[in-house]
């Protein structure tokens, strides 16, 4: 009775703002706009991954080019080596770029397939959780990169462009070294270094100088990936992102 009176003595205006809560939406509407979405995602991430693809053989030719031309007589310069070396740079400068971009497309498919594709694979059916201001309905409404640039040089020099400079250092040495025959003394392969106006031992302080920033840069970007202790850190800003605080709580507790 007292439910009821109080009930019968609510304000109509309060009456109207009582809204039952909801979990998700679970309609075939939503499930098929969903599942297109993800399609589009995908297709997306396709493609700039095949981007990536195309500036990496532009670096794998450049290279085959520079080699061949360096190599092609005694009286070759190493030149070509140094500015394949450099096209190298831009190319990777390029790649990284198109990453960030690829990891965009990357980071909703995987969210979708966090927060859509889990639930149907573990049989809780094509339940969407109401997406209340997690990580996908803010990079919709405000898009923005998932991966820092540093990051992205980071990986494409352990992935690709590590061995093509590794190659060309490699390439350089033997022409100066053994190209057309063994050096026998220093001033010999300092001489073989010189670059136009350049003095040789400072063309090769160079090169070991940009082969060493190169290494620290992909081993410092390999050691903080592998420190980052947060789970699907590379997609997600934290735990609490599409309403999976619980399980990745659990799933923390799990592994130790």
């Amino acid at each position: 009775m007292s439910h009821s009176g109080s009930m019968d003595t609510m304000d109509e205006t309060d009456a109207d703002q009582v809204v039952l809560p909801q979990e998700g939406l679970c309609g075939p509407s939503e499930v098929t706009a969903l599942s297109h979405l993800y399609r589009a995602e995908v297709y997306r991430s396709t493609v700039w991954r095949q981007r990536l693809d195309q500036t990496t053989n532009w670096a794998v030719i450049s290279t085959g080019i520079g080699l061949s031309v360096a190599f092609a007589n005694e009286r070759a310069s190493p030149f070509p080596i140094v500015l394949v070396g450099m096209l190298c740079i831009v190319f990777l400068m390029l790649e990284a770029r198109r990453y960030r971009f690829f990891y965009v497309w990357r980071f909703r498919a995987r969210v979708l397939e966090i927060a859509f594709m889990v639930p149907i694979l573990r049989g809780e059916g094509a339940k969407i959780q109401l997406d209340r201001g997690t990580a996908l309905s803010d990079d919709y409404e405000k898009p923005e990169y998932r991966i820092s640039m540093i990051r992205c040089i980071g990986r494409r020099l352990r992935r690709n462009y590590g061995f093509i400079f590794a190659i060309l250092g490699a390439a350089y040495f033997a022409k100066i070294a053994i190209h057309p025959v063994d050096v026998t003394s220093w001033d010999q392969f300092f001489r073989r270094a010189h670059i136009g106006p350049i003095p040789g031992w400072f063309a090769i302080l160079c090169g070991l100088g940009f082969h060493a920033g190169w290494g620290f840069v992909a081993w410092k970007t390999w050691w903080d990936e592998r420190t980052d202790k947060t789970k699907m850190a590379d997609f997600l800003k934290s735990r609490e992102d599409v309403n999976f605080a619980g399980a990745a709580s659990s799933h923390d507790a799990a592994l130790g």
